[in-house]
């Protein structure tokens, strides 16, 4: 159990680190991301809402081994279990909520909860005043965990990869979240996207990132829940080091902290930092969204492989349908 101190007189930013596509760094930027913060004087919880439990394997928690082996299964389930009686000190300024295998199971037992989609909020909001960052790694799905997830956050960091097919997944995902907003958490904006595994060098992730500041700019004026999202600098460079890290159950600032990946997520922890977390409201006039479409400056050479797209628009989460909580 960590010993917290006492609350930060300063609202902190509860942020969800969001891909409905597994393998883009969602985990790797969140244990990274946070132990920079942690390292800069920041205090840092980390949340493990993914039932693989990359986050705490990453983080070296064994829960047989733990004084108090309770988890994130634990918090969502079990009405007696507290969000600090689940929670682990790390290191100096960084704690974490571990996940087990069982998390899998919670959207079977919960589904006639109530209020199902909002316990994380409620077990959480006694302890969310003692840090400055509380980021969460969600799974990549978009069912009840997330659910979770996106109720306790105020803001939406999206990890990706510069390709193609990338980037029409963000244009899913930002119209996903709109419908969250609309019924959930309708405080919730998308205010970051994080460019992992980067190789700025090729003419595709440059397109790429073009046409997100060009889509991005273009959503200043508008009333979506992404109208202040930026796409943050740096890029986080392809690095062994932080695909070896986790192997070793250590923060690449534990592993090799001279390596690039190390460099990377300090900058970015120091630009994040410098960011401001007051953002506009976003509430759209008539109650609905616009049809998200990033569009592509890509020259047909760049994209000739890849498989045409579905035109369909994205499907809402279980619990969330035509604006409505069930």
């Amino acid at each position: 159990m960590a010993d917290h101190a006492s609350a930060n007189p300063n609202p902190g930013r509860i942020i969800a680190l969001l891909n409905q596509k597994g393998g883009v760094g969602k985990t790797t930027t969140t244990v990274n991301l946070g132990a920079a913060l942690a390292k800069a004087g920041k205090r840092v919880c980390l949340l493990d809402l993914d039932p693989q439990a990359h986050l705490t394997l990453h983080l070296g928690i064994d829960l047989a081994e733990t004084e108090s082996p309770r988890s994130m299964y634990d918090i969502l389930v079990d009405p007696d279990c507290t969000a600090e009686s689940a929670t682990i000190n790390i290191q100096p300024q960084l704690d974490a909520i571990p996940s087990e295998v069982d998390l899998a199971a919670a959207e079977t037992e919960l589904s006639s909860h109530p209020d199902r989609q909002r316990i994380l909020l409620h077990k959480m909001q006694p302890v969310v005043d003692q840090y400055d960052y509380v980021l969460i790694d969600c799974p990549p799905s978009l069912g009840l965990l997330t659910l979770n997830a996106l109720s306790l956050a105020r803001e939406v960091f999206v990890p990706m990869q510069a390709h193609f097919l990338a980037l029409q997944g963000v244009g899913k995902l930002l119209q996903t979240v709109g419908l969250v907003c609309q019924s959930v958490n309708t405080s919730l904006r998308v205010t970051g996207i994080i460019l992992c595994m980067h190789e700025g060098q090729t003419t595709l992730a440059k397109e790429v990132v073009a046409d997100l500041d060009d889509f991005f700019t273009q959503a200043r004026d508008q009333n979506v829940p992404w109208r202040d999202c930026q796409v943050f600098l740096p890029a986080i460079r392809r690095n062994i080091k932080l695909a070896e890290a986790p192997s070793f159950g250590q923060t690449i600032f534990d592993y090799a902290s001279n390596c690039a990946g190390a460099q990377d997520y300090k900058a970015l922890a120091k630009h994040i930092s410098s960011t401001s977390s007051n953002i506009n409201d976003a509430t759209t006039s008539d109650g609905k969204l616009p049809e998200v479409e990033i569009t592509t400056s890509m020259s047909s050479t760049t994209v000739e492989d890849e498989p045409a797209l579905a035109s369909s628009p994205p499907a809402a989460p279980a619990d969330v349908t035509d604006g409505n909580v069930t």
